[in-house]
């Protein structure tokens, strides 16, 4: 997503960083290993502008010295490779052109005006596939973000527009079989998304927590 907005950001032993504030709802840093050194953590990212976050991916940092606080616990999900999941009512395919994106992210955003997030350039990123639900008339009901690795496939921006991501759910996970049909499913949820989630064949399998800089 960074890279899609023309920021790249840098690998390093425990941690991915971007120099500059990355686009919004994703975060500034992302721990890589338990123990990160927090203070080369955050000199690697800006601060000084509002709103920068930490994917505390093992929720073992303290980050409250540094000026930020908890915005959120969640818990990490995985799910076995599986047969497909019957998803009845809609078709569902991978969004292959800017029209398709823009039509996604306005159904994705729901009116908040946040839909510019999804930019055409990330359907350039070999790794990753928007994945949308249509009606047979062609609008977007329901959607989601993969993200394929060599092991895993990571799925994000689960959306309905009854509300709810339950009725999304198994039109993703029948999307994301058939693409990657030996590859297991992780991400992750909290609150009801997590129950949700649950319901739909994925384990809790660890913490992680996300920061937010005060300012």
């Amino acid at each position: 997503m960074s890279r899609s907005h023309g920021l790249p950001g840098e690998f390093g032993a425990d941690a991915w960083a971007a120099p500059a504030r990355t686009p919004l709802y994703y975060p500034d840093a992302v721990t890589l290993a338990p123990g990160a050194d927090r203070a080369a953590l955050v000199s690697r990212i800006n601060t000084a502008v509002p709103g920068a976050t930490v994917k505390d991916s093992f929720a073992d940092l303290d980050l409250a010295e540094a000026g930020f606080h908890v915005l959120f616990d969640a818990q990490w999900l995985h799910r076995p490779a599986s047969g497909p999941a019957r998803a009845p009512g809609l078709s569902w395919d991978v969004v292959r052109d800017p029209a398709t994106l823009r039509a996604w992210a306005l159904a994705w955003d729901g009116g908040d005006g946040n839909a510019d997030v999804f930019r055409p350039a990330l359907l350039d990123d070999p790794a990753t596939f928007v994945l949308a639900g249509r009606s047979a008339d062609g609008r977007v009901l329901a959607g989601a973000v993969a993200s394929r690795s060599d092991q895993v496939v990571g799925v994000s921006n689960v959306f309905g527009l009854d509300g709810s991501p339950d009725a999304a759910w198994p039109g993703v996970l029948d999307t994301v079989h058939e693409l990657f049909p030996t590859l297991p499913v992780v991400g992750y949820e909290q609150g009801e998304d997590l129950t949700v989630a649950v319901r739909h064949g994925f384990e809790p399998v660890g913490p992680l927590r996300i920061w937010l800089h005060s300012q």
